[in-house]
């Protein structure tokens, strides 16, 4: 007859309740660590290539941090000429020629600035640069709306998806083929600006005092945008006969920042990504995999055995390359000693985790000690090594977090040139965060 079915009937099923609660607690708490950061990043053209993504995602399966963030840096440095497109679109006769010229501080009189004038101007997509924006192309594309052609037929046309940024501008008003524009941008998670230009005009003609005006013009373009359910984007508005004035200096700054994560933040994210996600293929692998963690747990286990668990967190973060001689190579790699004091301590388990706390509290101890007693039969080994298993698939999870929490300081750290951490961005490499890749 089976052992376990010597028992009372009440009292197994409450141990078998209590087991399948515990369990399912533990499995949502792994979900949301494996889960990772889920914000919504803008898409540029700025890609790693194919071979470089899977070198990545080789060295983080070995647990090899070292490698990671020397690949990774190597593929910074080659994006420090990469050439940033920028788009300038809006409806015909709302003046991008002379926004153009505007934002690259050049009369409309000189030589290579862009033609203007009350009729269409530009008939093609003319292409522009600019020595205040390096390895920057300035692209005025034909106006919308001269024609029947759709908002889908024109951005087919310009091959709009080719582009890092794009500019919608707008004046006199804010028209349905302007919303429709941004529409698009945010399907296409690009990222996109809506400059109001003429303001000189909409001045000089308002009986509305300026700050009326500003904030009457404001509120109209985000009312007619979220009605259209998009998220508000950077808004400006500007004189393209005050390059100066008014919005243009933040204008300017913000193009600056947006060109520095175009350039780096994006890749860097899209590699810290890939990371994240092997992690979390590596951990899911070692939680399944239950021969891995028995072989760890003592032939005859105790309700409660530090040293077991201690030997597994440093088997897990030599798997993951997080261990201290790991964290010692990096340090000594970088110069940056600081990285061999960051490897999780046994005693840091139970703070950083309340579930793990609870399955070595007290209580449960006593409980596991109660089913100790020989006439339990053989329930003791099927819930010890329940409790086992449960506590070190928790210890992984917290090595995978802190892994990738590490590796992304890291990168953020040293991946980055050290010539390029002020370079157009007006913040250092801490600042890699501080224009955000997610709409807001």
């Amino acid at each position: 007859m089976d052992l376990v079915t010597k028992m009372p009937q009440k009292t197994f099923t409450l141990f078998m309740d209590m087991a399948k609660a515990l369990k399912l607690l533990i499995s949502s708490k792994s979900k949301s660590i494996s889960a990772g950061d889920t914000s919504q990043f803008y898409t540029s053209q700025n890609s790693s290539s194919p071979e470089v993504i899977e070198n990545i995602g080789k060295a983080v399966a070995e647990g090899n941090l070292q490698k990671v963030i020397h690949i990774a840096k190597g593929e910074m440095e080659s994006k420090s000429r990469y050439t940033v497109k920028i788009a300038v679109t809006g409806d015909s006769g709302n003046g991008m020629s002379s926004f153009i010229n505007a934002l690259r501080l050049i009369g409309h009189e000189e030589e290579d600035s862009a033609p203007t004038g009350v009729v269409r101007t530009t008939q093609e997509p003319a292409c522009y640069s600019s020595s205040n924006f390096p390895y920057v192309e300035l692209w005025v594309l034909p106006g919308l709306g001269a024609t029947a052609q759709s908002v889908e037929s024109y951005l087919d046309e310009m091959q709009i998806s080719t582009y890092d940024l794009i500019i919608i501008i707008a004046s006199e008003q804010f028209s349905s083929n302007h919303v429709k524009l941004a529409q698009a941008m945010q399907s296409m998670r690009k990222r996109f600006y809506v400059v109001w230009t003429k303001l000189d005009r909409d001045l000089s003609t308002s009986a509305l005092a300026e700050p009326q005006l500003l904030q009457s013009i404001e509120k109209n373009i985000l009312e007619n945008l979220q009605n259209g359910r998009v998220r508000k984007p950077p808004m400006f508005l500007v004189s393209c006969f005050s390059p100066v004035f008014h919005d243009f200096p933040e204008l300017r700054n913000t193009l600056q920042k947006d060109i520095f994560n175009i350039r780096y933040r994006d890749p860097l994210e899209t590699l810290s990504q890939v990371c994240d996600g092997h992690i979390s293929n590596k951990a899911f692998f070692l939680k399944e995999n239950q021969m891995f963690t028995e072989h760890l747990e003592p032939a005859v286990s105790p309700a409660y055995d530090p040293a077991d668990l201690e030997r597994g967190l440093k088997t897990y973060q030599k798997h993951f390359g997080v261990d201290d001689e790991s964290l010692q190579q990096v340090a000594q790699r970088t110069g940056r000693l600081e990285m061999a004091s960051r490897a999780l301590q046994f005693q840091d388990l139970l703070k950083m985790d309340w579930q793990l706390r609870l399955m070595m509290c007290s209580a449960v101890n006593m409980f596991l000690r109660v089913l100790a007693v020989s006439w339990w039969f053989g329930l003791w080994n099927f819930v010890i090594r329940f409790f086992s298993h449960q506590r070190h698939k928790l210890i992984i999870g917290i090595v995978a977090k802190n892994t990738k929490s590490t590796l992304r300081r890291a990168l953020k750290d040293y991946a980055l040139p050290p010539e390029i951490l002020w370079e157009g961005s007006g913040f250092p490499s801490s600042g890699i965060q501080a224009a955000s890749g997610s709409f807001a």
